[in-house]
C-alpha cells in the first residue's frame, strides 16, 4: 500500500497479492500521479491503480492522465519486458526529436485542399493525442498517405501504358456489327452503349488496352465483349475468351456461336475435354486463321496452340488464373488489346486498388424487363411446401436447381451430398418429376447433354453442386434452392441466385441452412435475402471479409495497409484524386516539390509493391 496526498486531501493506493511489492518502489516526496476504481471504506482508496511517477509538476506525464496508446504485444515483447508501458516510455522521447524535421511527403496544396494535418503532427497525435478528435485526425492523415502512395504508383502505372505506342489500332465493327444488333431482338441498355464507346476508344488508341469491365449478374457484360470482338475481326485480327472452367467455356461457346455464327463468323471450342481429330483440327484453323473467334480453357495456351494474328483477348474471371497463365495467352499475339471480365462485382475502392492501373468500365444498368428475384431464408418444417411449390412451378413449364457444396460425403463433413441427395429427391420427393444430376467430375460430353436437356425441359429439376454458379443461362429455370445455404460465401451465393430470374417471369431463390450457422453466415445471409444489387452485395463482402479475402492478397499483390482501409472510399476517392493531379502535372515527379515524394516512395514500395498486372 501506498499514500499520496495533495492540497485537497490523501488517497491510498492498494495492490494485493503478487503485485503488493509496487506499493515499495514510492519515495517520500515523490510526484506521483495515478489513476483507476474509487472506493470508499475508511477513506478514498484506489485498488491496482494505474501510476506515473514524474519529475516536476509542469512534467508531460505518458501513462496516466491523457488518452495513452495501447500497442499489440506479443510473446516476444513481453519476454523482453516491451509492454504497451515499456513501449510508450521508448516512443514519447522518440517523438519529441521529430520536431522540425524535413519529413513531409503530401503538398501542401493537396493538404490544403483535404485539410490534413502536416505529418510530423499526425505521428504525435496517433501515439500522444491530445484529445479523441486530434486522434482521428492523426489516423485519417496517416491512412490518406498510405492509400495516396498506393495510388501514385497505380496512376503512373496506367499513365506509362497510356504514353506508349506499341498497341494494335483496332476499329468499331460496322457491317458485322449492325448484322448482330439487328438479329438481336432487343436494344443495349444506356450503361451498355457507354462501355462500349469507352473500349472502342481503347481499342483504336495507339497504346495496348487494359481494361476491367464490371457489371451485375445478367447485365449484359457477354454480348459487349462480342461486340468488342467483332471490331477485332472486322479489322483483320483473332479474338479469344478464356475461361476457367470447362463448363463455363463451353458456355461462353454456345451463347457466342448463337450470336456469330447467324452472320457468318464461325467459332472454335478449345478444351482439355477436345480430343483427337476435332483437336487438331483447332489447332490448325487457329493457327491458318481461317477460325477468327477461339474460346476456350488453360488449353488455349498450350504450346501448340498458334495463332495466326492474334488482336485481342478476353479474360474471363481472370482472379483465376494466375499471371504467367494470363501474360502466355497474350504472348500469342502483338501486344493484343485485353478485356477483363469479373463474374460479380468488386466493390469500386477495391476495383480502384486492386485494378488500379487498368482502365474501368461499369455497366451499372440492367435490361428491362427483367423481374426482382424473391428470396426466402427456409426453415426446415417449411421444406415440404418449398417441394410443393417446386412441383407446381414445374407443372407450370418452369425448371429449378436445387444446389448441393459437395460432390460427396466425406468423414469429414457432414453435408448432404449432390449425388445423395438427387437419389433421395427422385426416389421420394419428386417421383412424378423428371430429374437430372450435374457435377465436376462428370465427363464433358454428359455435363454438355445434361444441361442440353435442362435447358430442352427433359429435365426439369436439376440437382447440381457449384458447377452452375457461373455462365449458366437456362430462360425457363426460375427457381434456386440453395442447401446449406451457410456454407458458401456473399460472391457465390448471388452467382447462384443469378442463374435465374433470366427472362421477365417472377423467379425465386430459396436458402436453406444445417443446424450449425454462425454469426458470419447469418449475417451473409440476411445480406443476400435484403438486396440483390450486386454492388452493394460486394460492398458488404468487403466489411465483412476484408480485400485479401475476396481477391486473394498474393494473386493480387494488394499491399498489407498499416493504417488505411480499402472500405474507406471517400479517402480512397481523394487520394486517387491527389494522385492523378500530381502524375498529370509531374509524370516522373522530377519538380523540387515532388522530390521527398519520390524519395519515400523508392523506400517505401519499392521493394515489396508487385501487382500481379494483367499486362
Amino acid at each position: 500500500m501506498a499514500i499520496i496526498e495533495d492540497q485537497t486531501g490523501y488517497v491510498e493506493l492498494v495492490w494485493f497479492q503478487k503485485y503488493q511489492y509496487l506499493g515499495n518502489i514510492f519515495k517520500e516526496g515523490d510526484i506521483v500521479i495515478a489513476s483507476g476504481k474509487v472506493s470508499y471504506f475508511n477513506g478514498i482508496s484506489l485498488a491496482h491503480p494505474e501510476f506515473e511517477i514524474i519529475d516536476s509538476i509542469d512534467e508531460e506525464p505518458i501513462h496516466t492522465g491523457r488518452i495513452i496508446p495501447i500497442y499489440p504485444e506479443n510473446m516476444a515483447f513481453r519476454q523482453n519486458g516491451l509492454t504497451s508501458r515499456g513501449l510508450r516510455r521508448i516512443i514519447k522521447p522518440a517523438l519529441d526529436t521529430l520536431s522540425g524535421l524535413p519529413c513531409e511527403t503530401l503538398p501542401e496544396s493537396g493538404r490544403r485542399e483535404y485539410g490534413l494535418i502536416d505529418l510530423t503532427r499526425a505521428i504525435r497525435q496517433v501515439h500522444f493525442p491530445d484529445s479523441h478528435e486530434m486522434a482521428d485526425m492523426g489516423r485519417q492523415r496517416l491512412s490518406f498517405e498510405e492509400l495516396f502512395h498506393l495510388e501514385l504508383i497505380l496512376v503512373g502505372r496506367q499513365k506509362k501504358r497510356h504514353s506508349k505506342t506499341d498497341g494494335i489500332e483496332l476499329q468499331p465493327p460496322r457491317k458485322h456489327g449492325r448484322e448482330l444488333l439487328g438479329k438481336l431482338g432487343f436494344s443495349l441498355t444506356g450503361a451498355q452503349k457507354k462501355v462500349l464507346r469507352e473500349i472502342y476508344d481503347d481499342m483504336a488508341a495507339k497504346y495496348q488496352m487494359n481494361r476491367l469491365l464490371q457489371g451485375d449478374v445478367g447485365s449484359g457484360k457477354t454480348i459487349v465483349a462480342v461486340l468488342a470482338m467483332l471490331g477485332a475481326v472486322e479489322s483483320g485480327y483473332q479474338a479469344a475468351i478464356m475461361a476457367p472452367t470447362e463448363i463455363l467455356a463451353e458456355q461462353h461457346y454456345f451463347s457466342v456461336s448463337e450470336l456469330l455464327q447467324p452472320i457468318g463468323i464461325p467459332v472454335k471450342l478449345l478444351t482439355g475435354s477436345v480430343k483427337g481429330r476435332g483437336r487438331k483440327e483447332a489447332f490448325a484453323d487457329v493457327e491458318s486463321g481461317t477460325c477468327p473467334v477461339v474460346i476456350g480453357t488453360h488449353a488455349l495456351i498450350e504450346k501448340k496452340v498458334k495463332f495466326a494474328k492474334l488482336g485481342f483477348v478476353v479474360i474471363d474471371e481472370q482472379h483465376r488464373f494466375g499471371v504467367m497463365q494470363r501474360a502466355t495467352l497474350q504472348s500469342k499475339g502483338r501486344n493484343p488489346d485485353i478485356l477483363v471480365m469479373t463474374a460479380t462485382p468488386i466493390p469500386r475502392t477495391l476495383a480502384m486498388t486492386a485494378y488500379g492501373d487498368l482502365d474501368v468500365s461499369i455497366i451499372d444498368e440492367m435490361p428491362p424487363g427483367r423481374v426482382s428475384i424473391v428470396t426466402k431464408y427456409v426453415t426446415e418444417d417449411k421444406r415440404p411446401e418449398m417441394y410443393q411449390f417446386i412441383r407446381k412451378q414445374a407443372r407450370e413449364g418452369r425448371s429449378a436447381y436445387i444446389v448441393y457444396p459437395l460432390v460427396e460425403e466425406t468423414e469429414k463433413s457432414d453435408l448432404a451430398a449432390a449425388t445423395q441427395a438427387f437419389e433421395h429427391l427422385k426416389r421420394d420427393i419428386f417421383p412424378d418429376l423428371k430429374l437430372g444430376l450435374l457435377h465436376g467430375r462428370m465427363k464433358s460430353a454428359d455435363k454438355q447433354s445434361t444441361m442440353a436437356a435442362f435447358k430442352n425441359r427433359d429435365i426439369e429439376v436439376m440437382v447440381a453442386t457449384t458447377v452452375v454458379e457461373v455462365g449458366v443461362d437456362v430462360a425457363q429455370a426460375t427457381i434456386m434452392v440453395i442447401e446449406h445455404a451457410e456454407r458458401f460465401g456473399l460472391s457465390q451465393l448471388h452467382q447462384l441466385r443469378g442463374r435465374v430470374g433470366r427472362s421477365g417471369i417472377q423467379s425465386y431463390c430459396f436458402l436453406l441452412t444445417g443446424e450449425r450457422c454462425s454469426e458470419d453466415a447469418q449475417k451473409r445471409i440476411d445480406v443476400i435475402i435484403s438486396t440483390t444489387d450486386g454492388f452493394k452485395i460486394a460492398e458488404a463482402d468487403l466489411e465483412l471479409r476484408g480485400p485479401g479475402e475476396i481477391l486473394g492478397t498474393r494473386q493480387h499483390g494488394i499491399p498489407e495497409l498499416r493504417v488505411a482501409r480499402i472500405t474507406d472510399s471517400r479517402l480512397v476517392t481523394l487520394a486517387r484524386r491527389l494522385a492523378y493531379d500530381i502524375v498529370n502535372d509531374d509524370p516522373s515527379l522530377a519538380k523540387p516539390e515532388n522530390q521527398q515524394l519520390k524519395i519515400i516512395l523508392k523506400k517505401r514500395l519499392g521493394g515489396r509493391l508487385k501487382f500481379a498486372k494483367v499486362g
